[in-house]
């Protein structure tokens, strides 16, 4: 199992008010399978891809009233203290680190500009058993309405290098830009973990996004084809809401499953066009 560098997406899960329906959704449009609710962890149960855990869905806690949503984490060799990084660097701790029995420690939090992520502090569980394939995590990008507390804050947190890439010949972001296609002069970093490790994107949310969307950070899920896996979603009670598109980094889809929680889908092996050039920020 691979050991996840501070800073690198390690593991995704999502809040479903019902749960077999999401597992029906993802097991048709992501070929997932499913082990059995964990009800000592509020029925946590992990979604698996070639028998190896990629991803994890779970019911709200009672009495809450949370919208269905993707939730990134980020690795860390302390929790603890990178929730105080979190808190000095302008953001806010919403579930302050917590121990998960023997699996690790975990805490939520909100960037700046109002996008939420988790950190994920591993022992028993590491993270992704498979990623960057069909079936499991591919790319990550936060979307945002105030680009400068994002490029601020990520940074002071993790150890990222920030890059600018340089879209004036079209393209579109490492691993995705699906919020916009990756047109000419769209304003795109990316923090990396040392040279050649990308780790996540950051996209600026435009008039084409409705007011009432807050930020957020999109995760995008490999598949083999990608325009089958957007006529499933569809099928399935899904939303297709940008794509599908070709790319330098794959042919991609942005939608909503059939609770509304947003995702974006990228067929790796199509790739179209130049890779857009990096420069440091």
């Amino acid at each position: 199992m691979p050991e996840y560098a501070e800073g690198a997406p390690c593991w995704v899960d999502a809040m479903f008010t019902d749960v077999e329906a999401a597992k029906t959704f993802y097991a048709q449009v992501l070929g997932w399978t499913f082990g059995e609710a964990a009800s000592e962890f509020g029925s946590y149960t992990q979604a698996y891809s070639d028998g190896k855990a990629v991803a994890a869905v779970v019911p709200p806690m009672p009495g809450t009233d949370a919208p269905s949503q993707w939730c990134l984490y980020f690795a860390s060799p302390d929790a603890a203290a990178t929730g105080e990084k979190i808190k000095a660097a302008g953001g806010e701790l919403l579930m302050e680190p917590m121990r998960v029995g023997t699996f690790g420690t975990m805490l939520i939090a909100k960037e700046p500009s109002g996008a939420v992520f988790g950190v994920w502090q591993p022992d028993e569980h590491k993270g992704f058993e498979k990623a960057g394939e069909p079936g499991s995590f591919a790319w990550a990008e936060v979307f945002t309405r105030d680009a400068a507390k994002v490029d601020g804050f990520l940074p002071r947190v993790f150890p990222f290098q920030v890059q600018t890439m340089d879209m004036s010949g079209g393209g579109a972001g490492d691993g995705g830009g699906a919020g916009d296609g990756g047109g000419a002069g769209m304003d795109y970093k990316v923090f990396s973990l040392g040279a050649g490790q990308p780790a996540l994107g950051r996209m600026v949310m435009g008039s084409e996004f409705p007011a009432e969307i807050p930020p957020y950070i999109q995760v995008f899920f490999g598949v083999p084809d990608c325009d089958e896996a957007v006529a499933a979603a569809r099928e399935l009670g899904g939303r297709v809401h940008f794509g599908p598109v070709d790319s330098p980094f794959g042919r991609m889809a942005a939608v909503t499953d059939s609770q509304g929680a947003a995702f974006a889908v990228i067929d790796m092996a199509k790739r179209v066009g130049a890779v857009p050039k990096m420069t440091p920020a």
